[in-house]
């Protein structure tokens, strides 16, 4: 946990930073008096009909298809604890803490709306297990996206009960009951429809969804920051980044990747055989002159997910929910289909920009286009490989990419004996979405890495400012061209220099903040 940094959660919508802050950096959470307030509200609501004689889905009622079973007042209790216990029945590999701690932060977020009627002491409980850094083992398999994130959420239940196992602080692994001891948590005793209320949500699928959207607006920075590396060590032009021809075709998202690439190819020595116009070259392939339409369009489809994230971020997620008349209704709010939608559209861009990104890099390993650079920038081509089998690595993240791309939502298996008969598989879609983001972080880490030995060979001509800084930074860690050497741990350092944000923030020391 960061020293000072708390996120307050009340009955409003949760803003996107914070959720990074809690799922990435550890940051502390703490319940405000409103959220307080109107957990008790609802949850007085919520004992009444669970004192009364007449039926309420989940309260006094099966669930799924068996909701028409009535459940006497003395076996409610463990209604509750069956469910969780149940429903917790996960499987495969664990998935990533980051994605846990953002699952269990947005279903306390849902809790603290007071529409779910549990008692304030387990929304206490929720947030004391994210400030003890105390993580459930949820599994890959499980979630089907309707009813929410059944399985997953189910995990992280069952651990607030003290039951199954977690991932503590220090990063051991050990039984939850243990891990609460240690934190002085005491474990909850779900009663009356609270068993419910924490399995319900779209939690897992839009937690995803928010750290994915968090890094595609870095990772589209960076591919702009590649595709001007590219132009310039390719002696490409900058001429049709001009903003008088972006506004030609007025798409936001294309004029500020144009603006990027204009920031970055600024004062480039390299280029100056277009600036003087000895240059008799008149147009350059697709992948170098189309690369703000195709990043610039990923920044508009980023955009329109980001959008859907904020309402879903102002959602309250459950069934039954708690009305502010009292009402207690059955809904079908916990569909996933508008975050399933846009993480599935989210694969098609990130497969699109890597392919894009791996024709240019293969550009600068072919003497018949790369404009007077050695073969595969080797240093001695035949006795040297240079950078021949980068560009198969990538060409096979990118083929891996195109895979993903393919859209996990318009599958659907019926389930629990067809009351359940459609579902959104929006956990799948944003699986596979992280996948993607993993894989167009390396095709881009590729493509700057061949890019920059590029700009280093086109000496004594000079980069440009910007990109002369990116090439300064990455040769901190990767030296520069010469004979062949073990380049998997180039590419993995590339990698990190890319996720860190180190070269994006190279660049901005010369441009300022880039779009």
């Amino acid at each position: 946990m960061r020293d000072n940094e708390v996120v307050e959660i009340g009955p409003g919508p949760l803003d996107p930073a914070d959720v990074v802050a809690v799922a990435r950096r550890g940051a502390a959470v703490h319940l405000t008096d409103d959220a307080v307030a109107a957990m008790a509200a609802a949850r007085s609501r919520v004992e009444e009909l669970a004192e009364g004689a007449v039926p309420a889905y989940g309260v006094s009622t099966g669930f799924g298809a068996l909701a028409n079973r009535h459940i006497a007042p003395e076996l409610r209790a463990k209604l509750q604890r069956s469910l969780i216990r149940s429903h917790a029945a996960g499987s495969g590999p664990a998935v990533e803490t980051e994605v846990v701690r953002a699952m269990m932060l947005l279903r306390l977020s849902t809790l603290a709306t007071g529409h779910t009627g549990v008692r304030p002491s387990t929304a206490k409980t929720l947030a004391g297990m994210l400030n003890a850094g105390i993580t459930p083992v949820v599994h890959e398999y499980g979630s089907l996206g309707c009813s929410g994130d059944l399985a997953p959420l189910s995990h992280v239940a069952l651990a607030m009960m003290g039951e199954g196992p977690v991932v503590d602080a220090s990063g051991r692994t050990v039984p939850a009951a243990e891990a609460l001891k240690q934190a002085g948590i005491e474990p909850v005793e779900p009663t009356a429809k609270e068993g419910l209320a924490l399995v319900n949500g779209t939690d897992g699928m839009l937690g995803m969804l928010v750290l994915a959207l968090a890094d595609l607006s870095m990772l589209l920075t960076t591919a702009d920051i590649a595709a001007a590396m590219s132009v310039e060590a390719l002696l490409g032009t900058d001429y049709v980044f001009a903003a008088d021809l972006q506004d030609l075709r007025p798409h936001p998202g294309q004029a500020a990747s144009a603006a990027n690439l204009r920031a970055m190819l600024a004062g480039s020595g390299i280029m100056a055989g277009h600036r003087d116009g000895s240059c008799t070259r008149v147009q350059d392939a697709y992948s170098l002159r189309c690369a703000p339409q195709v990043a610039g369009a990923a920044r508009d489809t980023l955009g329109y997910a980001a959008t859907v994230a904020s309402r879903e971020l102002a959602s309250a997620i459950d069934n039954p929910v708690v009305l502010d008349d009292g009402r207690v209704e059955s809904n079908g709010n916990f569909h996933g289909a508008p975050v399933a939608y846009v993480l599935d559209f989210l694969a098609i861009p990130v497969a699109d920009v890597a392919s894009m990104s791996e024709r240019r890099t293969d550009r600068f390993l072919d003497v018949a286009r790369n404009h007077g650079l050695p073969a595969f920038l080797a240093d001695d081509p035949g006795v040297d490989s240079g950078h021949m089998i980068a560009q198969y690595t990538q060409a096979a993240v990118v083929s891996e990419l195109k895979r993903l791309a393919v859209p996990a939502s318009v599958d659907s298996i019926p389930s629990s004996a067809m009351q359940e008969d459609h579902v959104s598989m929006g956990w799948s879609a944003a699986r596979k979405l992280r996948r993607a983001v993993d894989g167009l972080t390396r095709v881009l880490a590729v493509e700057i890495l061949t890019a920059a030995r590029g700009i280093d060979l086109r000496a004594p001509a000079t980069p440009a400012p910007a990109t002369g800084a990116v090439v300064a930074a990455l040769r901190q860690e990767v030296a520069g061209p010469g004979p062949d050497r073990f380049l998997a741990p180039e590419i993995e350092a590339v990698v990190r220099l890319v996720a860190d944000r180190t070269l994006v923030a190279a660049a901005e020391s010369v441009t300022g903040p880039l779009n």
